[in-house]
C-alpha cells in the first residue's frame, strides 16, 4: 500500500510519502472501513498509528 501525503493533498507539510506492504484482505477491509467513515486511507491509518502508539516514545542509547 502506497500512502500518499503529499502537500498538494495533505495540509501537513511534515507528511511523508510511506510504502506498506499488507496482506490484500486487510487492505481491501481497510479501503471499506475509510468509505465507512468518510476519510482517505491515509487518515484511516494515520488515525489507527495514533490511536495504537504511546503518546511519548523514549529510545534510551545504551552506552558500554
Amino acid at each position: 500500500m502506497t500512502t500518499n501525503t503529499s502537500t498538494s493533498t495533505s495540509s501537513d507539510k511534515k507528511s511523508q510519502r510511506v510504502t506498506l506492504f499488507l496482506k490484500p484482505e486487510i487492505l481491501k477491509q481497510a479501503r471499506a472501513q475509510a468509505v465507512i467513515e468518510e476519510i482517505t486511507l491515509t487518515q484511516l491509518v494515520t488515525n489507527a498509528l495514533i490511536a495504537h502508539l504511546p503518546l511519548v516514545t523514549i529510545i534510551k542509547k545504551v552506552v558500554f
